[in-house]
């Protein structure tokens, strides 16, 4: 039987996190650094307890301009403190509504430096093992974002993507390339299915990587995002 978390970034403004929620099982939500308000959090939260959907912290870099998708250089402090910064902020809301904050994911560029550069992967994973030891960190299957956090004794996700395509070395491809997004839903369900089954995902030039698949990612923001959630919900279930 196929089985795997679903998880999708929520609390953005899209304006369709209520038609994705009942499809999902995990949300990460925006905290503000590059999208989402302390209203946004609480109706967010507030619908993921609902659907009985596990609430995490999507932290970025301070970029509302850029949607967080822009690299930025700051120092390994100054990234430890806005990590914690907005996990503690989404924590607080959480805590208002009597929901337990499951995960952390980083958003963006943030999320994407994280995966190659171990010293930032290592200042992320060093920001939620400080403050809370039995926080999840989510990242790029096989990336330095998860062999960090392992090695600093947190539990971890191996995240891989519904809706993105693959360099054959297991990254993603950048956005600013015309590949970059896959939009057809029997491709992102075909593709759900080839990396949970069987541990693989095949790259843009047609080569066959593995893949730990602990958790699927599909972005809200994507233009399918409600079709993918769906068909891949019912994959899964079938």
């Amino acid at each position: 039987m196929l089985q795997c978390d679903v998880n999708c970034d929520m609390g953005e403004g899209i304006g369709n996190d209520e038609a994705i929620m009942p499809f999902i099982s995990s949300a990460n939500i925006a905290c503000g650094f590059h999208a989402g308000d302390d209203i946004s959090m609480n109706k967010t939260i507030l619908l993921a307890k609902k659907h009985g959907v596990a609430v995490g912290a999507h932290p970025s870099f301070f970029d509302r301009e850029n949607f967080g998708r822009t690299e930025m250089q700051l120092s390994l402090n100054e990234i430890y403190d806005l990590v914690q910064k907005q996990i503690k902020l989404i924590k607080s809301i959480a805590a208002k509504h009597d929901v337990k904050l499951q995960h952390v994911k980083p958003h963006g560029a943030l999320y994407n430096m994280s995966a190659k550069d171990v010293t930032i992967a290592n200042a992320i994973a060093l920001a939620v093992r400080d403050y809370d030891t039995n926080l999840i960190l989510v990242g790029l299957s096989g990336s330095q974002s998860v062999k960090e956090a392992f090695q600093l004794g947190l539990k971890t996700k191996n995240e891989v993507f519904a809706d993105r395509t693959y360099q054959d070395d297991g990254s993603l491809t950048p956005r600013s390339q015309p590949n970059a997004l896959i939009n057809d839903v029997a491709q992102a369900v075909e593709q759900t299915v080839q990396m949970i089954d069987k541990k693989e995902v095949t790259t843009i030039s047609g080569k066959k990587i593995p893949v730990v698949a602990e958790t699927i990612c599909i972005h809200s923001d994507g233009e399918y995002a409600v079709e993918f959630a769906k068909a891949i919900n019912k994959s899964l279930t079938r």
